[in-house]
């Protein structure tokens, strides 16, 4: 059975690890070889983004996984889950760095909006 304390670490950790692989620019070579991101600016000050997927079939998918943070979420969650269960020596300080890294950004997130 899960603890209320580890549900949430997980919780916490899965998101930041999502955001991780699909939006931080440091991961960006996981992406890479597998579709590229064209940036355009409107004159309206709103920036316009351009998906290309590189390949076709599994690399494609792949692709396709890495851009979407609901797909990448659950797998995510799903790695983390299992990590916690059955490697937890290895597996509980990463989930607490992440579940720490995820309180600061959602905190960063919410100064930001009201300032």
């Amino acid at each position: 059975m899960i603890t209320w304390l580890s549900f949430v670490l997980l919780s916490l950790a899965s998101f930041r690890l999502t955001r991780l692989i699909v939006y931080d620019k440091i991961t960006g070579f996981i992406r890479a070889p597998f579709f590229e991101v064209e940036e355009k600016w409107l004159s309206d000050g709103t920036v316009e983004e351009t998906v290309m997927f590189k390949g076709n079939g599994i690399r494609r998918w792949i692709g396709e996984l890495l851009r979407c943070h609901w797909c990448t979420g659950i797998w995510s969650a799903i790695f983390l889950f299992i990590g916690f269960h059955h490697f937890s020596t290895i597996f509980i300080p990463i989930i607490i760095i992440l579940a720490i890294a995820g309180v600061a950004s959602i905190i960063e997130v919410m100064i930001s909006y009201f300032i």
